[in-house]
């Protein structure tokens, strides 16, 4: 068995070509689609990037791991205390792990452990290439590596090599040679100046006018990341930027995939494609960022194909990413962990039996603290700490009909929002029964005692001064009014 395991940083499935994107990014990856099983509604449990990826590789939520944030008590796992062995669990429950013990040589190219310290990402792992540079990586340093192992290992029998590409992720760093294949093509329909003229109004990071966080600052190593969207012009920058990502980075799979065809191993080769997290590109007003728990920043690409199991089939059941390691389990004939929370969606890939989730549960507390549950068509959000964002408390949305998140429906659909905190308060309950230890609390609590998400804690003194600059004074006394510790 050999497997290869694409890890696309903040990739949105909407701008692939498979998931009906009209712009032609990701050819490479269109072939493995048609190949194998696309998942539609697939979603990272906790984002963003180290709340994801560790959910990923345990195959837990971040409420039972602990990991919610970027920093803080919650940017580090639970300990496993008294109930420890001489070896920690992950040795042989975490996917790395879990595949080891499987007998598969498990290889990785990524920087992630090294950018998050998070070394527990290592557990299991064979053989470490860390890329060295925290995720600022492109794929031309990327690459030569990969080819380079493949060209040594690929005809060797039972290995898990994962590949953790950036490209999309910002500052859009796709060379000034590779041009700009977009420039002719139209941006996303929904994308108007009627769109951009009302988010120029709001306040919180990563709108129109502080795409760099907190302000609009640039870098001129990074020439396609604007520091505002002013414009109809701006905005075609910033979405052509993310899409030259993407396909750049497209185009570096493709070398991977040649490479592996001329080595004999492409035919029979297990490919599973997918990402940490997505990316707003407008929804909610915030472009550039994946700060909140909402479907934009939490649906993520799932392609599997596996020879000999579905192809060219299409799922649209609710899943987690924290559902791949069961999944695999079930795939493999071994049983699943006794700690992993997910649910295997193996008879999909088997026969294109349906297996989804009734409900999601969605998480953030690394820029906002938000729990989120989709379900049917609707994404219900509940809003702890605003991240400077002025949240209402709750917010609806019915996907089906507003996938981008521009209508909120939560005074209009009181029957729907009630619906969607008894789906979170049975989930809540769930969790707490199931932590490890009867003293665990929620993490979202300890973050907001710790003075709220990473990305937001202490920056508000700040960015009111950019407020004033750009004429929103009108948003400061409110933002003082929810943010009082941050002026004691």
């Amino acid at each position: 068995m050999r497997i290869l395991f694409l890890d696309l940083d903040t990739l949105r499935p909407d701008h692939l070509g498979c998931y009906g994107y009209h712009r032609n990014t990701s050819p490479n990856i269109d072939r493995i689609a048609d190949q194998g099983v696309r998942f539609d509604n697939y979603y990272c449990s906790d984002a963003p990037c180290l709340p994801s990826r560790t959910a990923l590789t345990t195959g837990q939520f971040g409420i039972h791991t602990g990991v919610i944030n970027h920093g803080g008590t919650n940017a580090e796992l639970r300990k496993e205390g008294s109930q420890r062995g001489f070896r920690s669990r992950l040795s042989t429950a975490s996917l790395f792990g879990f595949l080891r013990s499987r007998g598969l040589n498990t290889v990785s190219f990524s920087p992630f452990a090294e950018r998050h310290g998070a070394w527990q990402f290592y557990a299991g792992l064979n053989e470490i290439h860390n890329t060295g540079k925290g995720g600022m990586e492109s794929a031309e340093e990327i690459t030569p590596r990969v080819l380079n192992w493949i060209e040594n290992n690929a005809g060797q029998e039972d290995w898990f090599l994962h590949v953790n590409y950036w490209d999309p992720h910002t500052p859009y760093r796709a060379p000034e040679e590779f041009g700009n294949p977009f420039a002719d093509d139209p941006l996303p329909e929904w994308l108007n100046e009627d769109v951009l003229k009302e988010h120029r109004k709001l306040v919180g990071p990563h709108k129109p006018h502080e795409i760099a966080m907190y302000d609009n600052q640039t870098n001129p190593d990074f020439p396609r990341f604007p520091g505002e969207i002013e414009d109809m012009k701006d905005m075609r920058k910033m979405i052509d930027g993310y899409d030259c990502g993407i396909s750049y980075m497209d185009q570096h799979i493709g070398r991977l995939f040649a490479a592996l065809q001329e080595q004999g191993v492409m035919e029979d080769l297990i490919v599973i494609i997918t990402s940490d997290h997505a990316e707003n590109m407008g929804e909610l007003g915030i472009y550039g960022e994946h700060g909140t728990a909402d479907h934009a920043t939490c649906r993520i690409p799932m392609i599997i194909r596996w020879p000999g199991l579905k192809q060219g089939h299409v799922d649209g059941g609710l899943h987690y990413n924290l559902d791949l390691l069961p999944t695999l389990a079930d795939l493999m004939d071994a049983e699943a962990k006794d700690i992993w929370d997910g649910k295997s969606y193996a008879p999909v890939l088997r026969a294109g039996t349906p297996a989804g989730q009734e409900k999601l549960v969605l998480s953030q507390g690394a820029h906002v603290c938000q729990r989120s549950v989709r379900f049917g068509p609707w994404l219900y959000m509940r809003t702890y700490h605003d991240g400077y964002h002025l949240f209402p408390e709750e917010m609806l949305y019915n996907l089906e009909d507003d996938p981008h998140e521009q209508n909120n429906l939560a005074q209009e659909k009181p029957e729907v929002c009630h619906r969607a905190r008894a789906h979170y308060m049975d989930w809540h309950d769930e969790m707490m029964e199931t932590m490890p230890y009867k003293t665990s609390r929620d993490p979202m609590w300890t973050v907001l005692e710790e003075g709220g998400p990473f990305h937001a804690r202490g920056n508000l003194a700040r960015y009111i001064e950019y407020l004033k600059e750009t004429g929103r004074e009108d948003a400061i006394p409110e933002l003082k009014k929810r943010h009082p510790q941050e002026f004691e």
